[in-house]
């Protein structure tokens, strides 16, 4: 008689569906019903159902509603925790069976930081999508942090950032060496005439956050009495803070080709340093598709030559 009510139990039991996980995560890392659903692509009224669903299948109180926000219980708390190692296991799984595929197929999502993304997919991007017809890449731009967060929550496959960067649980591959040069407009006021170096307060950098700025800092061996008061929120506005010679700067050998730095009309002159940072491919340690990775960053080294 027992036996036959615990069979019967476990035939009725219901489990959560991933599409009720992936809205509780978005819920809680956005904090709002409104935001979440936009973020997942659904009506509010249709997500607000899903996870009122959620919480009856497992018979708990997730969230506290408000009008204005959402605060998340302490079992809410739990439930989101093992929701994001079901959705990282689940992505494995994903990964497991997309090794038997032909390499550089199916979906692959990248992710590049802006300081390399204007000067490089130009250079492979179209040529392999030509070569791989089944691949379906997708690119996502965003600085190295951020980047590595969505790398490791499983939202991307792999990431093209400069190194070296302390990222845990993964896996990197170097593929060439991005030299920084000194640029200057010629007639700079920043620039000691006789010896062609750089004065107190004059090294424009990106703002912090920007990987190429501490790359900069350590590879060009630069005071901090030399760097100006004044930061870039992008390479672009670097150029042009330049170009009006409120500072001079360090560029990546990489953006000297780009018709943005060729008719910027600065001097550009090789660091007498051995500066440099390195540009390589990261994805999640242990991951299926490590060799597939490989493969594209031989790829990749083989158009930028």
């Amino acid at each position: 008689m027992l036996c036959s009510i615990l069979r019967r139990v476990k035939i009725e039991m219901n489990y959560p569906t991933v599409k009720q996980l992936k809205y509780f995560i978005a819920l809680v890392e956005n904090n709002h019903f409104g935001k979440a659903a936009e973020k997942c692509f659904v009506s509010q009224s249709a997500f607000s159902v899903a996870i009122k669903e959620l919480e009856n299948i497992l018979n708990s109180h997730l969230v506290d509603r408000t009008n204005k926000s959402v605060t998340v219980t302490n079992l809410g708390r739990e439930t989101y925790a093992q929701a994001k190692i079901i959705m990282h296991k689940l992505s494995q799984l994903v990964e497991i069976s997309r090794g038997g595929n032909k390499p550089l197929s199916g979906k692959l999502s990248l992710g590049i930081i802006p300081s390399v993304a204007p000067f490089i997919l130009s250079k492979f991007v179209l040529d392999l999508q030509q070569q791989y017809q089944q691949l379906e890449l997708y690119l996502y731009e965003g600085m190295t942090l951020n980047l590595y967060e969505k790398l490791i929550k499983g939202d991307l496959d792999l990431i093209l950032i400069a190194l070296p960067y302390d990222l845990k649980n993964t896996e990197s591959l170097t593929l060439f060496k991005d030299d920084f040069h000194l640029a200057y407009r010629q007639d700079s006021r920043w620039i000691s005439s006789k010896h062609k170096q750089p004065d107190d307060d004059s090294i424009l950098l990106l703002e912090d956050g920007h990987c190429m700025r501490d790359h900069a800092l350590s590879a060009c061996n630069l005071k901090k009495n030399k760097i100006s008061r004044y930061a870039a929120s992008s390479i672009l506005t670097l150029i042009e803070m330049v170009k009006s010679d409120i500072g001079i700067t360090y560029l990546p050998k990489m953006s000297l080709d780009s018709s943005l730095i060729k008719q910027s009309n600065l001097i550009i002159k090789k660091s007498n340093i051995d500066s440099y940072r390195e540009i390589g491919l990261v994805w999640r340690k242990g991951s299926s598709r490590s060799d597939e990775f490989k493969l594209l960053g031989q790829y990749i080294k083989q158009r930028i030559k």
